[in-house]
């Protein structure tokens, strides 16, 4: 029997239970009446209606309305408006067509089922012609469901913060955000739930975005190898297709319509150093004070909740932290910022003179039970209160708290256990049953709101310190998130352990991150549960400083994890990684500024820039920093040599003429790298900078340039360098630096320029210092703006050349004539 007649059969009720019969499931019967609207129709199908609607040039929104009725637009995560382009609607008697673009939509008559197409015809996307949309009548709402053909060499990406490997197919997922302490590569559900993948086949991409944020699963072969399927326990059947066809078009798509990211304070981007706890106060100016005598990059200090008065939020232990101002004060003069935790529940304290729970009764603040009274569960101080995030006067009140640590000069927040969990109850959560108020005057059970709630409470937080310090950019840190977060917050992976299967791990978990929107998202660097061996936690912090945040932290019952602890052999090499991060941030804040101006993620899997490329569909441990240098870590603690297989195309090892070409065999290198292998694109141009101890040092000397030579006539050869001041919003007035880097090579010559895009930033830099790789001969002259310049540079060992351009914030043009 076919694995479709079989689900006719038994169809997934879905979640967590189990098989039910077909007969709970309402499909779509044939089409009926046809409903033209300007920006797609509405099909009639018995009581059912289903709406195909064009929202932004390749995106089409389908809608299911089982009782005629379509609810709100209203979204939590949808940021863009509609706009629909041109839309043409044709009909005939098997069908009718929606086109707009390269995208064309079929809704077909008998049965009612949706299929998304090419205007050359090519099947991207297509409704399981046997299993039609339905949904079944549930104790607490209507379950739906969608059922799509999977072709089978079709390979599906994201899902946010999902374990194991990259590629779902294969695999069935739970959307609920849970407190997954100690996850592991099978756990599922884990933080997140962000509703929206990628299919990709053949090099061609397609995106969908499922907005619903009752608990929801995803089903890619698990049940059949003929189909896959998504759905919610409740909530609406309200989905998006968001066409490629290259996958970097679908998260430019994506994330236009869902929000982007905005761009961090330049610090952010630095090395972060935490534990729970560093308290008392005299242990984190110990840590500051090693940091800066040992030499280690690094620009933060977190404060876990050791640092409240009886884990209260918003409150400050004053017997084990006297002096807390003037500790933040000093660690902001030492180049340091200090990021506090906290925690959205309210310590319940009637009568104590706690001011955020006192408050919070005062402006009805808190999730209350059916029966009027208030929710407490308990949490880190013991009972506790939960505020109803949903309520935009709850969420003004929340950012208004956070005044007194601003005014103290508290850099960043960190929005821990937002989930929420709760300790001691059943799913460790808050009961579903808890009301949550909306503006309007309607209520919404914790079932609509769960998956949604850590979200809004990063919003919260981001929201109100703006209001307190609008021209400084808010660094925010969520665990909890939905689609759509990225406006808010970046992230991290959550309660990792000190184990080789983890390290392994944070690469996939981070790129499916980035592929979802959330491109700004770290791990605990060695380990949060647990003490690493030294040659692993060396192996970490050389990942790490190549993940978009980068965070050390661990658990307060674990050996330092601190880049000193294992002696001056592993502290080297744990330094030298850091370096080179700090030594790449113009290149690094540049991918981060493109991040936030187009969608595409700073830790990229190579089929996003080069998706023909199908042997890297499944890789989980090499991954792109940025469009220029490709990283093979080293995640094992195996002892063979170090296979490496390359994008396609020429590259070069970082730092070095040695040039490499992708091949069918993977380099091995032998012996195992000390370091992290990085390799620079053929053609890269990539900027840097002398080594600073923290962001806010100024570099002390010239902009450094590193051009690979690329084939003479082969290859695309650029860079770009994006500057600010790193902390305000003055660069939406024009306070930004914008530079395009290119070059051409010939058998006779290389040129590289240098064109000034947008000038309104004065930069650090005066002087730009070229570094050219892959040079083979003597130049017989090196020309600046067409006049031959002295004091340049050619080692013929190190096949390199090396000259200055003086006053390079301008147009330049350098050639180097053979």
């Amino acid at each position: 029997m076919k694995a479709w007649g079989w689900a006719a059969c038994a169809l997934l009720a879905w979640g967590l239970a189990g098989p039910v019969a077909a007969a709970g499931w309402h499909h779509l019967g044939d089409a009926g009446r046809i409903e033209r609207r300007a920006d797609g129709v509405v099909v009639h199908s018995g009581d059912a209606r289903v709406q195909v609607s064009v929202h932004a040039d390749g995106v089409f929104r389908v809608r299911l309305a089982p009782t005629g009725r379509f609810e709100g637009d209203a979204s939590w995560a949808v940021a863009q408006a509609a706009d629909a382009p041109r839309v043409t609607i044709t009909e005939d008697r098997a069908a009718v067509r929606v086109e707009s673009g390269d995208v064309v939509a079929i809704v077909h008559r008998a049965p009612l089922r949706v299929d998304f197409t090419g205007r050359d015809g090519r099947m991207l996307l297509a409704d399981e012609a046997q299993l039609p949309m339905a949904w079944m009548p549930s104790e607490h709402g209507t379950r739906v469901r969608a059922w799509k053909s999977m072709p089978a060499d079709e390979h599906y990406y994201g899902l946010g913060d999902k374990a194991g490997p990259l590629d779902r197919r294969g695999r069935a997922f739970a959307m609920w955000n849970v407190d997954a302490y100690a996850w592991q590569g099978h756990s599922d559900p884990l933080y997140k739930s962000i509703p929206f993948f990628i299919g990709l086949r053949s090099g061609v991409a397609y995106g969908v975005f499922f907005d619903n944020t009752h608990r929801s699963s995803f089903d890619f072969g698990k049940e059949s190898d003929d189909f896959f399927s998504f759905g919610a326990q409740g909530g609406t059947l309200d989905y998006y297709f968001i066409a490629g066809p290259q996958p970097a078009k679908v998260i430019e798509r994506y994330t236009a319509l869902t929000g982007r990211t905005p761009l961090p304070p330049l610090w952010s981007l630095g090395f972060q150093q935490s534990r729970y706890s560093y308290n008392p106060e005299s242990e984190v100016r110990q840590i500051a004070r090693q940091l800066r005598e040992h030499r280690i990059p690094s620009d933060a200090i977190y404060l876990d909740i050791d640092y409240q008065q009886g884990y209260a939020p918003f409150t400050v232990d004053r017997a084990q932290f006297p002096h807390f101002e003037q500790m933040i004060a000093d660690l902001r003069r030492d180049g340091l910022r200090t990021v506090l935790i906290t925690d959205l529940h309210i310590k319940h304290d009637p009568g104590k003179n706690y001011a955020a729970f006192d408050s919070g009764v005062r402006e009805d603040a808190f999730i209350r039970n059916p029966d009027g009274s208030l929710y407490i569960g308990e949490v880190w101080p013991g009972d506790a209160v939960f505020p109803d995030f949903t309520l935009t006067r709850v969420r003004d009140w929340w950012g208004g708290l956070y005044r007194d640590f601003t005014a103290m000069g508290a850099a960043g927040y960190w929005n821990d256990m937002n989930e929420p969990s709760v300790f001691n109850v059943p799913g460790n959560t808050m009961s579903l049953d808890a009301v949550h108020r909306m503006d309007d005057g309607s209520t919404r059970d914790h079932r609509a709101i769960h998956n949604v709630y850590g979200m809004l409470n990063a919003r919260a937080t981001y929201e109100g310190l703006l209001k307190l310090q609008p021209t400084q950019r808010p660094f925010v840190l969520t665990r909890a998130a939905y689609a759509g977060a990225q406006r808010y917050a970046a992230t991290w992976t959550g309660d990792n352990t000190a184990s080789w299967h983890h390290l392994a791990q944070s690469t996939p978990n981070l790129m499916s991150l980035g592929l979802s929107g959330m491109a700004l998202a770290g791990d605990d660097v060695g380990g949060f549960i647990g003490s690493p061996p030294p040659d692993l936690l060396t192996r970490w912090f050389q990942l790490g400083a190549f993940n978009p945040v980068f965070r050390n932290h661990a658990a307060t019952d674990t050996r330092p994890h601190e880049a000193w602890v294992d002696g001056p052999e592993h502290e080297a090499l744990r330094r030298e990684a850091i370096e080179l991060r700090y030594r790449l941030m113009p290149y690094l804040y540049t991918a981060a500024e493109e991040n936030a101006r187009t969608g595409l993620p700073i830790m990229r899997p190579v089929f996003l820039a080069y998706p023909q490329a199908e042997a890297f569909y499944g890789n989980d441990r090499d991954f792109l920093f940025g469009g220029d240098l490709f990283i093979a870590p080293v995640v094992d603690e195996r002892l063979d040599a170090h296979a490496v297989s390359l994008p396609p195309g020429a590259w070069y090892a970082f730092g070095t003429s040695q040039r490499l070409v992708a091949a069918k065999e993977p380099i091995r290198i032998d012996p195992r790298p000390q370091g992290t292998p990085v390799y620079a694109r053929a053609g890269a141009i990539i900027p840097m900078q002398p080594l600073v101890q923290h962001t806010g040092q100024t570099p002390k000397g010239p902009l450094e340039l590193q051009v690979y030579l690329p084939d003479a006539g082969v290859g695309e050869c650029r860079g770009a360098l994006y500057q600010d001041d790193g902390e305000s919003f003055a660069y939406r007035e024009g306070a930004l630096l914008r530079v395009a880097y290119g070059c051409e090579a010939t058998d006779a010559s290389l040129a590289i320029e240098s064109r000034i895009e947008h000038d309104g930033f004065a930069p650090w830099w005066r002087d730009a210092q070229v570094t050219v790789f892959g040079v083979t001969r003597r130049p017989a002259a090196v020309m600046v703006d067409g006049q031959s310049v002295k004091g340049w540079r050619h080692d013929a060992s190190a096949r390199t050349v090396v000259l200055t351009v003086p006053q390079a914030r301008r147009r330049w043009r350098v050639e180097l004539r053979y």
